[in-house]
């Protein structure tokens, strides 16, 4: 006998079932293959501590045991990204083609692994690099295990090396999630298509966005709340988003951008050297050592007993 509320989870099934047909975006139906988000973050901490040993995961660390150390996670991080990679490289051909040989993606994907674990000692000098960047400028920082430890902006460009890298070789999806699993523990938002130099140092790193096409020089240091991004999206005739266009500006080396700074459109250059202040919206280009800054608004300061005091001179004035 069919009780009523048998008759009600029915009706929820069906009725989930008809939205399903009707709309088939947003859903992973009748397909095989999807990287694993869990297991995608897992293999990027791994990564940071070959990248950080001693101070992610084991911390008992000698030369003696160090080998061992870092063969077990080399192990670990080869047979997870082989994993992943292969996922999503089969993902990307389901998607675009139907018919999949998984023998194909495998061969693929050990390639790419193995380029990858060639690369690793190159991306641990670049990240040792932003390391002591945000150390030289930061005099708040005590010394560079402070920086390690403690600084998103840090954790944000390390796991932007690693997706980067990924990206670079062709591995769709996974430098995404990655990027955006650090977006979500940084605040800091760096898209794996960027190309970043050495050196890169966030401030505060919250709030800040680094667009997908956005190139950076070395030395450049971004305060909280800046955004690198695109002017207006271009679209075809048919009105559908034109991709892989240059939408998002160029920062030369050496470039400092102030907190809330906004900075759009594929042609605008922030030549060598210069220096954006704190809330200016830019779209065109500055020439080298240029210094940007908003003119200060007129301050009005009133003690308690309704005398005026003379605001102090702005300091944006030295930029």
């Amino acid at each position: 006998m069919t009780s009523p509320n048998d008759t009600r989870l029915q009706g929820w099934v069906d009725a989930m079932l008809a939205n399903y047909r009707a709309d088939p975006r947003a859903q992973h139906v009748n397909r095989r293959y999807l990287p694993s988000r869990d297991e995608s973050i897992a293999t990027v901490q791994l990564l940071l501590q070959l990248l950080y040993p001693g101070y992610f995961g084991r911390q008992d660390l000698t030369d003696e045991n160090l080998p061992y150390h870092v063969g077990v996670l080399l192990t670990s991080v080869r047979d997870k990204l082989l994993r992943q990679v292969q996922l999503c490289l089969c993902y990307e051909t389901e998607a675009r083609e139907g018919a999949v040989d998984a023998n194909v993606c495998e061969g693929r994907a050990r390639a790419i692994v193995e380029t990858f674990l060639d690369y690793l000692p190159t991306l641990r000098s670049q990240v040792v690099d932003d390391v002591q960047a945000a150390y030289d400028g930061d005099p708040a920082a005590s010394n560079l295990d402070e920086v390690v430890l403690a600084y998103p902006g840090l954790l944000a460009i390390t796991v932007y090396r690693i997706a980067h890298t990924l990206h670079e070789h062709g591995v769709p999806l996974m430098p995404r999630i990655l990027t955006e699993w650090a977006h979500t523990q940084t605040g800091a938002d760096i898209h794996p298509g960027a190309a970043i130099g050495k050196g890169f140092f966030i401030d505060h790193a919250t709030g800040v966005v680094v667009g997908e096409t956005t190139r950076i020089g070395d030395g450049v240091k971004l305060y909280q709340g800046v955004t690198l991004g695109a002017l207006s999206i271009s679209r075809d005739a048919r009105g559908r988003v034109i991709r892989g266009t240059q939408r998002h500006p160029t920062v030369q080396d050496n470039v400092t951008v102030y907190a809330n700074a906004i900075v759009l459109g594929g042609h605008t250059v922030l030549g060598r050297g210069s220096v954006v202040g704190g809330s200016v919206f830019l779209t065109r280009s500055v020439p080298e050592g240029a210094r940007v800054a908003l003119k200060a608004p007129d301050l009005n300061v009133n003690t308690p007993d309704g005398a005026a005091v003379a605001p102090e001179p702005d300091p944006s004035d030295g930029i």
